[in-house]
């Protein structure tokens, strides 16, 4: 915004600067151009003045704009930056000579530099009660999106099994070797590793009672209906949620998914249903293999702790545990993929216009994904025993 109180070119005009003083009052008179292109040349002048040390008589400084020639944001925040550093110096400035287009021109560069006020946050119980309920506001409007984007998904997948031309079956097997595939060395390294701890922390306490055959028992039981779908799931959504969330939010930063809605695609449908699917059809998968990865490595800790060998740990797994045990965690796997999956892309799509917000929202997707892994398992728990399973 520039404004012009002349005809001739602010181009050819440089931007002017004179001080006049006289007993107790300055006045700094302003007079050329005051725009981008000039001002750069009296900034530090206008600096120097306010530093200055022989206007500390003066009580009251009048900075005079009534020759200035013309005047744009560069130089009214040269000019509100100065009156500002004067105040905080002791000084009553007065800004002359700025009518019409010009004084509102300074008046929105003083709102704009002037840093917002923070209200002040109740302490001790009342504050506590505010950010409580603060915290439950918002925790019920991120359920309320979260289960509009389920019915969006929904939609999305209805729509997909009527119309199965429409699945992108290119994107359905990029992600299923990502996250499946290319997970499973994490996977089977950390379900190796807590086999180890669960046999080796088991035949320690069992030892007590001369009950060691027993942690087999443990492990089997553990592994199988708990610990192999649970750490899993983590992995899982940790590695694979966050980058949905990632991936969904660097496209919606570079406006991607707000083309894609231009041309008349279905964001959801193109970048959220294949990464559902994929981890729905993977995480079963993954589970079976952890199970195993997490038993072999109990086997190898019982063999080198208890001198079990692979023939009586076999044998004695196969009375600990059932076929049930197996299915009750293999059952949890597509709730808990699905959630991951659901979460990961749901927060990918509220990414704002910066980077700094990809992060964010890749925190809460793992955060709030592992949250309800957690809790699923633990209804999950309840329901199979009420059932009897």
């Amino acid at each position: 915004m520039i404004s012009r109180v002349s005809s001739r070119s602010p181009e050819l005009l440089e931007a002017g600067l004179t001080r006049r003083s006289e007993a107790n009052w300055l006045a700094i008179e302003l007079s050329g151009a005051w725009i981008t292109e000039t001002v750069a040349a009296r900034e530090q002048d206008m600096t120097d003045l306010v530093n200055s040390q022989d206007i500390r008589s003066s009580q009251h400084v009048v900075l005079d704009l009534s020759d200035v020639e013309a005047l744009d944001t560069a130089g009214a925040w040269v000019v509100e930056r100065t009156a500002n550093g004067l105040r905080d110096r002791g000084f009553q400035v007065e800004v002359a000579g700025a009518e019409g287009a010009r004084k509102e021109l300074l008046d929105v560069v003083a709102k704009t530099s002037q840093p917002e006020a923070v209200p002040p946050g109740m302490r001790g119980l009342g504050g506590l009660v505010e950010r409580l309920g603060r915290g439950t506001v918002e925790l019920g409007r991120d359920a309320r999106d979260l289960l509009s984007f389920l019915g969006l998904c929904i939609v999305a997948t209805g729509r997909s099994l009527l119309h199965p031309k429409r699945l992108r079956i290119v994107s359905l097997v990029n992600q299923i070797d990502q996250v499946g595939f290319r997970a499973l060395p994490i996977v089977g390294l950390l379900a190796f590793l807590i086999g180890v701890v669960v046999s080796y922390q088991g035949a320690g306490q069992l030892a007590r009672f001369g009950a060691q055959i027993f942690t087999v028992n443990l492990l089997g039981v553990s592994v199988l209906r708990e610990m192999g779908i649970l750490i899993t799931a983590i992995i899982v959504a940790g590695r694979s949620g966050s980058a949905f969330t990632a991936q969904i939010g660097t496209m919606k930063v570079n406006q991607e998914v707000d083309a894609m809605r231009t041309i008349g695609l279905d964001p959801v449908e193109i970048l959220v249903l294949p990464r559902i699917l994929a981890l729905v059809l993977v995480l079963p998968l993954l589970t079976v293999y952890a199970n195993f990865m997490a038993l072999l490595g109990g086997a190898v800790m019982a063999m080198a702790q208890l001198d079990i060998d692979p023939n009586q740990f076999i044998s004695q797994l196969h009375d600990a545990v059932s076929v049930g045990s197996f299915w009750v965690g293999i059952i949890k796997a597509p709730v808990f993929a699905f959630v991951i999956a659901l979460v990961g892309c749901f927060e990918g799509l509220r990414v704002g216009g910066d980077a700094e917000s990809v992060g964010r929202q890749t925190t809460r997707a793992v955060v709030e994904a592992i949250f309800l892994v957690i809790v699923l398992d633990a209804f999950f728990s309840i329901f199979f025993t009420l059932i009897g399973v």
